[in-house]
Parts: structure tokens; C-alpha cells; sequence
């Protein structure tokens, strides 16, 4: 367990140190962004399509986003009770408890908790990962998080239709959608085409992991002890409300395992373009970022050895 845990710190590393030195000449932030793009767009989609076709779906696939989707409404509902609270009693504006809310809600379950289960459970479990985060998780950030932000933020309102569209263009969702109804219709995908698609899909885990790293750096905030109740909802609370969830759906196995560390997963990476696109305060967004991406090096390794 913990060889998979220092593989990827050092991975994280040369991240950071690839930020540090600029490298190349581009500034890290273009290449994380055009990294980004390349994963997003191509080699996800690529991962998600072999995932499905080759993988058995079963009741525990099937329940995996509906933990997911229920895990993030009830994280959701607890972040906002809690800066409801914080803030009655502090000078907390508007867009930090926007931002803040967001962050102790939506993990990163795709560019870390997809390396950290396949690592864990082989990559036939990569579609509960997946399936956590694109039929729930990505779907709710745009549909329920972008309400919150935009209700919080200064940067305009977003409507329905509007998230519906943005979930509805999602290459990595239609690379599942693909995958799924290539496996239902007993369509046989030639040889040298999953042999691209496995290629284009091995690069998603490096590539992802090392992206954290180029998107790491402190910045400088105004109110930093207003996080720890973010970070120990983010990081504590979450896990077992998703472990709750699912265990009172059935989910068992492996599948079980994975809710309840895809719980555990930090803030994820996405919310700082939430947090500029609808005027929330980025620099906490990035602080949040830093400070449970590092804690979770710690947590994470607790939180597997819980499931064992």
C-alpha cells in the first residue's frame, strides 16, 4: 500500500520541482492546462471506453454514483450548516464561504482517487472511480456547486440549460456512454484499436498525478484558519458519510472500499476554475487545494488500512 502512496508522492514531486525550475522555458500553468486539455479530451475518454468493454458491470457499479451523487449532497449540506454558523461569529465574506463550501464537498476523484484504486484493487476497478465522479460527481459540481458558487460568487448567475450542456459535452462522459453500449451490443473492437485505446488510457494516471504537482503552489490568504472545518469535512467527515451510504445500499467488496476512499479523496483540482469562473475567492481555492492534497498523503493511507 504504501509503495503505491510513495510512488505517486514522488511523481507529485517532480511536479512541483518541474514548476520550480520552469523547465522547457513555458510557465507551469500552461503546460499543467495543456496537459489538462490532452487527458480531458483524448486519453480519459480512451481509459473510460476500455474500462467499460472490459469490465463485468454489476449492482455495485451501478451503486457506486448513487453513493457518490447522495455522498455530495449530504457533504454539501453539512459545509453549508457549518459556515452558516462560522459565519454568525467572523467577518467571513460572502465568496470565502462560497468557496469554501464547494471545497469541502467535491474531491478529487478522478485525478487522484483514479490512480489510488487502480493502484489498490488492479484496473478493473477503474470504472468505480469513473463512475463516482462522471454519472455523479462532475454532473453535481455543474449542477448543484456552480448554483452555490454562482449564489455566493460575484461573477453572474448560470442557468439550467446551461450545466446541462456543459455535462452533456463532456468527452470522458460519452467515452463511458461508448464503452457501455459497445459492451451491450456485443460489438467486437478490433485488435489494433484496443491496443490504441490501452495506450492512450496508460497515460492517464502519470500524467494525472504529475498535473497535481504543476498545480501546486501557496498562495497567499487573508484568513487561513477559516479551512480547518473544510479540511476535516473534506478529509474526515465525507469518507464516512460515503461509507455510510453505501453500506446501507449494499455495496460490498471492493466497491465499498472504493466510496469510502473516494470519500477521503482532497479538494478537488476543478473548484479553483469554479471558484475564478463565478468571482469566488481563488486564493483560498488554492490554499485549499495545497493543504488537503498534502494532508491526504497521510490521511489516504489511514483511510485504505480502515477498509482492509
Amino acid at each position: 500500500m504504501y509503495e503505491i502512496f510513495n510512488s505517486f508522492a514522488l511523481i507529485v514531486c517532480a511536479g512541483i520541482l518541474f514548476r520550480r525550475l520552469r523547465v522547457g522555458g513555458p510557465d507551469a500553468d500552461s503546460i499543467r492546462l495543456a496537459i489538462n486539455a490532452l487527458v480531458f479530451n483524448l486519453f480519459l475518454p480512451a481509459l473510460c471506453i476500455m474500462s467499460v468493454y472490459t469490465s463485468r458491470m454489476d449492482i455495485d457499479t451501478i451503486l457506486v454514483p448513487v453513493t457518490a451523487g447522495l455522498t455530495t449532497i449530504f457533504t454539501m449540506i453539512v459545509s453549508l450548516a457549518a459556515y452558516s454558523v462560522l459565519g454568525k461569529v467572523t467577518n467571513m465574506t460572502k465568496p470565502e464561504k462560497g468557496v469554501l463550501v464547494i471545497s469541502a464537498t467535491f474531491g478529487n476523484v478522478v485525478y487522484l482517487g483514479l490512480p489510488v484504486i487502480t493502484g489498490l484493487y488492479g484496473a478493473g476497478a477503474a470504472k468505480y472511480a469513473l463512475f463516482y465522479d462522471l454519472f455523479a460527481g462532475t454532473p453535481l459540481l455543474w449542477l448543484l456547486g456552480a448554483s452555490v458558487a454562482s449564489r455566493y460568487g460575484g461573477g453572474g448567475k448560470i442557468e439550467m440549460g446551461d450545466s446541462l450542456r456543459t455535462i452533456a459535452s463532456l468527452p470522458p462522459v460519452w467515452g463511458l456512454i461508448a464503452g457501455m453500449a459497445l459492451k451491450a451490443a456485443g460489438v467486437g473492437i478490433p485488435e489494433f484499436i484496443v491496443k490504441a485505446l490501452d495506450m492512450l488510457g496508460g497515460l492517464v494516471i502519470p500524467l494525472m498525478v504529475f498535473s497535481i504537482g504543476l498545480a501546486l503552489s501557496m498562495p497567499k490568504v487573508k484568513h487561513a484558519s477559516l479551512i480547518v472545518p473544510a479540511v476535516i469535512i473534506k478529509l474526515a467527515v465525507a469518507p464516512f458519510i460515503a461509507f455510510t451510504i453505501a453500506h446501507l445500499l449494499g455495496v460490498k467488496g471492493n466497491a465499498l472500499a472504493s466510496c469510502f476512499i473516494e470519500g477521503a479523496m482532497p479538494t478537488m483540482v476543478l473548484s479553483l476554475l469554479i471558484a475564478a469562473r463565478f468571482g469566488l475567492d481563488t486564493s483560498l481555492a488554492g490554499f485549499m487545494i495545497v493543504v488537503t492534497t498534502v494532508l491526504s498523503f497521510f490521511t489516504l493511507p489511514l483511510a485504505v488500512s480502515l477498509t482492509r
